[in-house]
């Protein structure tokens, strides 16, 4: 049976999560990126091309089995979606800002009767409600940075990344709601109808990020040092050794290793006296 699957179409998730389904193997065709739905060559797969903020009603209805969206888009949301797994990118924050000239710096500054304008009114709200301050939402589609300069807003609720545009715009962030990153999401009534296939996707974007984090290391050692090496480069279960045909003295050690121990790695490999030593990519990496 074929699932359906979506991504966002644009914006700050996009790109990221189309590479991983690319990546883990799931075929988009040439063309995929002018279509808004595609049919995933030689699998049951189905990829639709949606706004991430609508994934998760898609999902909850059932209009879709599967979808990569943000946190903070599933939680503002309010549907009872399952969450599957991280995603590790689109880190983000939800948090209060202030115009600098303000003087208020954390929420126990925040006078009752402020206007928070925000594109976030379902978690803003149930923010100000959990730390007791009476305040107005003023839901925007946008740019709430530029409503308290314009005197719709004395407040705003928005995505923080490096706080950089809160800078520019003379903001300063006062209080965090919550962190947010790319996740992807079901549903029970989905996990129960195509569980398997599901939890194929899963698996395949997961190990795709792992292989991203991860070399495939090979080097001849002589053999009196094997118990050296294993330390310098121990993989995952163990090195891989294989004898080399006609020379005793000398064994092939393969393994996978983190990407941030390669400097190291060989460097020690060779003051061990290994020779050809090659550190290749992984596609994907299956733990």
């Amino acid at each position: 049976m074929v699932i359906k699957l979506a991504v966002p179409n644009k914006g700050r998730l996009n790109e990221r999560a189309v590479e991983l389904l690319l990546k883990s193997g799931i075929d988009l065709g040439e063309e995929w990126g002018r279509k808004l739905y595609v049919m995933a060559k030689d699998q049951d797969i189905e990829v639709m091309f949606v706004r991430a903020q609508d994934i998760p009603a898609f999902i909850a209805t059932g209009a879709i089995d599967i979808g990569i969206t943000g946190e903070d888009l599933a939680a503002e949301s309010g549907y009872k979606i399952k969450k599957l797994m991280d995603l590790e990118f689109g880190y983000c924050r939800l948090s209060i800002a202030a115009p600098e000239a303000s003087g208020i710096r954390t929420a126990d500054d925040i006078p009752n009767g402020s206007k928070v304008a925000t594109s976030f009114p379902n978690l803003t709200k149930k923010y100000f409600k959990s730390i007791g301050k009476d305040v107005s939402i003023i839901e925007v589609s946008g740019a709430a940075e530029i409503m308290p300069y314009l005197g719709i807003s004395d407040l705003i609720a928005d995505l923080v990344a490096s706080g950089s545009t809160l800078k520019m715009n003379r903001l300063v962030e006062v209080s965090k709601i919550l962190d947010s990153q790319a996740a992807i999401y079901s549903s029970d009534a989905s996990m129960k109808k195509y569980g398997a296939q599901i939890t194929d996707v899963v698996a395949s974007l997961k190990s795709v990020m792992a292989a991203e984090e991860r070399k495939y290391l090979m080097a001849n050692v002589p053999k009196k040092k094997l118990k050296e090496v294993q330390k310098v480069i121990p993989g995952i279960n163990g090195p891989t050794i294989l004898n080399i045909a006609g020379n005793d003295d000398i064994v092939a050690v393969h393994a996978v290793i983190r990407s941030k121990d390669v400097y190291n790695a060989v460097n020690d490999l060779k003051r061990l006296g290994a020779k050809g030593i090659l550190t290749l990519s992984i596609d994907r990496l299956v733990e």
